[in-house]
């Protein structure tokens, strides 16, 4: 009989819960997972994709040695010719057209240390700001959302909030579906408490209907009109928190401005109909606006129904207007909560893995944190100006502006819209190589170079959740042939550019520290920037090796499971340490109905695909 020795505590590969599992190799060589109860994301609890993580471990179609494209198919390579060719097919490109012809496009899916040394060697010493993440399809509308209202991206709530709350307001997700774990939280939570009220706000009837007391079937992208035509009932109806939009706002006045179109009157529905534009009753509206303004814990649940969308930023800001405009933010069980849809797309911004963001919450634009990071890295060759954002990269690419492209952990052929395009530009960049560790995809098969990377089980780093909180994912299996872990790859490629100083990285915590010492600059008291590590700067590689999970800021290092909320203190992080009211009007969605296309395809996660 085995001991609680045998399982090795590790995180869900899955979504942007960030569940804890427990996983142990059999003698038949497969794994068995199970949920982490120690975890505070899950405390315990799986969903069908997490309990059959397991069974995703397979050699069947692995990539397990480096490859390159010849006229007779694919030849091996060692890792050593392998990185080599890669480093002076990137040199030679950015020696040819300048550092703006060469790009990586990388993903979610990889670890924190993996995306910071790419980041690092993209931002920092090739020079250019071409790296961007397919996290920018699902997210960036949220982080520009974020940034508008509170100066930085930060997700001001915690998975407690869900027991806590009032009233929960989910809107442009199907919980149930897409993050099934804390969908169980919430149902268990209003099972405990009755008198919890759960609105869905979702053109179509989803599972997460199921435990709504109201279903708000409104019309695909009017979400704007709907919380604006909030903001107005709140103002009407004397529910505005004035002390605190007086004390920690700014911009409130052409905000109310903006939705006084939005305003019901006794003369009937001022430029702009709410029900008209949403499609709902007025005996609707009425309810979801009298329950989100007559109780104090009110929970907004976001993702991608909201993000995914030409007006996704203003979408954001117009339901962060509404808990500004209250104070429902800052205290237990209230706050706009953007649920993240990869299992390290946070982790992915946090690092600056986005190709309008410089490095850990540093910005471009000011000269400061352009010096900090230049200092920081040791380098004269730091980029100033954002680069190529996903499409923008692959349009480039089709015009013939990218020479070189590095795609890690993801299959843009597949996974972007209109695929055809996404193939044609792979088929006209000159020099395309994949990192993956499946050796046969749509992509792979465009590329010159294949690297083996390795899948989730042999991996090792870290992962950050939906509610900022850091995780370690632990090797439990050895690597097949010769798959590499990603960080490990670049810094062999960085390394034969000629930055071997600066990339002479032996283990993944190193990175992981350097990451956390680079957060900590000018920032130890956590006021000057909201991502602050400067608790973990000094964990030694057995500290890194035993991390619990740490949800940021982090202070101090406990390893006790702590609970934390951001802007508590109603301080934020804009110039005048205000939040930002942002005046955001309804605007119809680009692709809107007509006599030609009279149907709009809705799209959604399968929960147990």
């Amino acid at each position: 009989m085995s001991s609680n020795k045998d399982w090795i505590k590790s995180t869900c590969a899955y979504c942007g819960v960030g569940c804890g599992i427990e996983v142990r190799p059999t003698a038949s060589g497969k794994l068995e997972v199970r949920g982490d109860k120690d975890h505070p994301s899950n405390y315990g609890k799986l969903c069908t994709k997490g309990a059959a993580l397991g069974d995703t471990v397979t050699p069947i179609g692995r990539l397990t040695q480096p490859m390159q494209r010849v006229a007779s198919g694919q030849q091996l390579l060692p890792w050593s010719s392998a990185s080599q060719l890669v480093a002076d097919k990137f040199k030679q490109a950015i020696e040819e057209y300048g550092p703006d012809s060469v790009a990586f496009y990388v993903s979610g899916q990889l670890l924190t240390e993996d995306y910071y040394v790419a980041n690092k060697l993209m931002k920092g010493f090739i020079g250019s700001a071409n790296i961007d993440s397919n996290s920018r399809l699902c997210m960036a509308s949220s982080v520009v959302g974020h940034k508008r209202a509170f100066g930085t991206d930060t997700v001001p709530v915690c998975y407690e909030d869900l027991e806590q709350a009032e009233v929960v307001v989910i809107t442009g997700s199907n919980l149930a579906w897409c993050h099934p774990v804390l969908f169980q939280r919430l149902r268990a939570a209003k099972q405990a408490n009755p008198d919890m009220k759960v609105i869905v706000i979702d053109p179509r009837y989803t599972d997460s209907c199921e435990i709504a007391d109201i279903h708000l079937a409104l019309e695909s992208g009017s979400d704007v009109a709907l919380f604006n035509g909030l903001l107005a009932y709140l103002d009407d109806n004397d529910q505005l928190d004035s002390d605190y939009i007086e004390n920690h706002t700014q911009g409130f006045t052409e905000a109310i401005r903006t939705a006084t179109d939005y305003r019901y009157t006794e003369s009937g529905w001022g430029n702009k109909s709410v029900p008209e534009l949403t499609g709902l009753s007025e005996q609707q509206l009425e309810q979801f606006y009298h329950l989100f303004a007559s109780n104090e814990k009110v929970l907004t649940i976001y993702s991608q129904g909201v993000n995914q969308s030409t007006q996704g930023c203003d979408k954001v800001n117009a339901i962060i207007n509404s808990h500004l405009a209250t104070g429902k933010i800052g205290k237990p069980g209230m706050g706009p909560f953007s649920v993240t849809g990869q299992p390290n797309a946070m982790g992915g911004r946090e690092v600056g893995g986005l190709a309008n963001t410089l490095a850990a919450h540093f910005e471009f634009g000011d000269p400061q944190s352009h010096r900090t990071v230049s200092e920081f890295w040791q380098t004269d060759n730091l980029t100033t100006y954002a680069g190529l954002k996903a499409i923008d990269l692959f349009d480039a690419m089709n015009e013939g502006k990218i020479k070189a492209v590095w795609i890690m952990a993801t299959n843009p052929v597949v996974s972007l819209p209109d695929s055809e395009k996404i193939k044609t530009a792979l088929e006209k960049c000159p020099f395309v190589v994949v990192s993956d560790c499946i050796a046969d995809t749509e992509t792979t098969r465009l590329a010159d170079v294949v690297l083996p990377a390795q899948g989730w089980s042999e991996k090792s780093g870290t992962v950050t959740n939906s509610e900022r909180r850091i995780s370690r994912q632990r090797r439990v299996l050895p690597s097949p042939g010769e798959a590499k872990p990603d960080w490990w790859s670049l810094k062999e490629v960085a390394q034969k550019m000629g930055f071997k100083e600066q990339f002479d990285y032996r283990h993944e915590g190193e990175i992981f520290k350097e990451y956390c010492e680079m957060t900590a600059l000018g920032n130890e008291t956590g006021k000057a920037r909201d991502l602050c590590l400067i608790g973990l700067t000094q964990l030694d590689e057995k500290g890194y090796g035993e991390l619990t999970p740490q949800q940021w800021p982090v202070m101090e290092y406990q390893p006790e499971i702590i609970e934390q909320r951001m802007f508590t203190d109603g301080e934020f992080f804009t110039e005048l340490g205000k939040a930002q009211f942002i005046a955001v009007e309804h605007d119809k969605p680009i692709a809107d109905t007509s006599v030609e296309f009279p149907l709009i395809m809705n799209t959604g996660r399968i929960r147990d695909q």
